[in-house]
């Protein structure tokens, strides 16, 4: 009688500690998406900041800037750092690539503005911030890969659906990504 008394303890604090256990690990887990998340947020941020930097040292060269300052301004009020879905960035992200591919396009015909050391280095920001972006898309989505993996794994699935744990979505490629990009579209009035 004794021996069966202590086995349920021993069983029932041995389940316990497995609960715990797979359950912080899914809080872990959801917090390096949100933290990852984060990054992404913080380095569109960084890449709004630089974009009408450049603008602004290309505009001297520009006849049609107003056109593509209109459309930054729009750009960056739709921008909500902290408060957008990894849908809404993505689309966040992929106009602004866009943008930017049409700055440095209006930089190639322009060769006093392509020679400019502002400008230059402004570029060279705006590449290293993409390529920023790009590691943090990847560092997001093997995040959500690992928390996903926790929320659908047996036997973290049975604590995940108790505790109510949904998987995170992925950044995906969207499709305008897919296609060329039509520069002249974006100076168009």
């Amino acid at each position: 009688m004794n021996f069966i008394f202590w086995f349920f303890i021993i069983a029932a604090v041995l389940i316990f500690i497995i609960v715990v256990s797979l359950y912080n690990t899914l809080i872990s887990r959801r917090n390096g998406v949100k933290y990852a998340y984060s990054s992404i947020d913080a380095l569109l941020k960084k890449r709004f900041d630089l974009i009408p930097n450049l603008v602004s040292a290309a505009k001297e060269y520009m006849n049609y800037e107003k056109n593509l300052l209109n459309q930054l301004t729009e750009l960056r009020t739709s921008f909500k750092p902290g408060s957008m879905s990894p849908q809404e960035l993505d689309s966040i992200d992929t106009q602004s690539k866009a943008l930017i591919k049409g700055i440095f396009a209006v930089a190639e015909n322009y060769p006093d503005l392509k020679a400019s050391q502002n400008v230059l280095q402004l570029q060279a920001a705006l590449n290293e911030v993409e390529e920023q972006i790009s590691a943090a898309r990847r560092a997001y989505n093997a995040a959500v890969m690992q928390y996903n993996n926790a929320v659908n794994q047996f036997p973290s699935n049975i604590i995940a659906n108790a505790f109510d744990f949904k998987p995170s979505d992925s950044f995906s490629i969207p499709e305008g990504e897919r296609q060329n990009v039509d520069i002249k579209a974006l100076f168009r009035d």
